[in-house]
């Protein structure tokens, strides 16, 4: 497989644009446990981890696909005319990859590992902000099973926040994530690796 060029943010919306309805799975990657890669031992440390998950994704991924950092720890990667079960093998194969031994700085956290959320369009949305969403909602699910997999969206699955928040609570999120510029998923993922930091003695 060629080297894939890593995108931004900018320019992987651009590309996705000029896809226009090609049918793609789309894959949303975010670091397991990343700040205590910077608390621990550094920013240089966090950079070197960084580097390696880019390297892994534009040589792993097949010739014809976007890689794009997106946020701090946070990638996507676009895969066109591939079914999400053909992508969901793939970015497991990347999330194995990136657990071995052999591949990893020896100072890096056990926990540092790697959480995938995939979304097929047309079968899971046919606008790409809504494929972006139902993708971080897949995104949302693998971190909710318990980190370092890839989980594909399934509707079925998904549980209304109003099932669990109180209406002031949803109002909040809304305005902290307009604020940020951040999905409300990817606030309520931090809060979950708070909670998990927080009680980490007890698991």
């Amino acid at each position: 497989m060629n080297l894939l060029p890593l995108l931004d943010r900018a320019e992987l919306d651009a590309a996705l644009e000029k896809l226009g309805d090609t049918p793609l799975t789309l894959a949303l990657i975010d670091l397991d446990q990343f700040k205590n890669v910077n608390d621990i031992l550094g920013h240089a440390a966090g950079d070197n981890v960084l580097r390696t998950v880019e390297r892994l994704l534009t040589r792993s991924l097949p010739t014809g696909s976007l890689v794009a950092r997106i946020g701090g720890d946070e990638y996507a990667a676009a895969l066109p005319d591939t079914p999400a079960e053909t992508a969901l093998i793939l970015l497991s194969e990347v999330i194995r990859h990136f657990q071995q031994p052999e591949n990893r700085d020896p100072a890096w956290p056990a926990s540092l590992s790697m959480s995938v959320g995939l979304a097929y369009r047309p079968a899971h949305a046919q606008t790409l902000p809504d494929l972006m969403r139902a993708a971080d909602a897949a995104l949302y699910r693998a971190k909710v099973e318990g980190r370092g997999r890839a989980c594909i969206y399934v509707e079925s699955r998904m549980v209304l926040k109003s099932n669990y928040y109180p209406k002031a609570s949803l109002e909040r999120l809304s305005k902290l994530s307009a604020a940020l510029g951040r999905t409300e998923a990817s606030l309520l993922r931090e809060a979950l690796e708070d909670v998990s930091e927080k009680y980490r003695a007890e698991l």
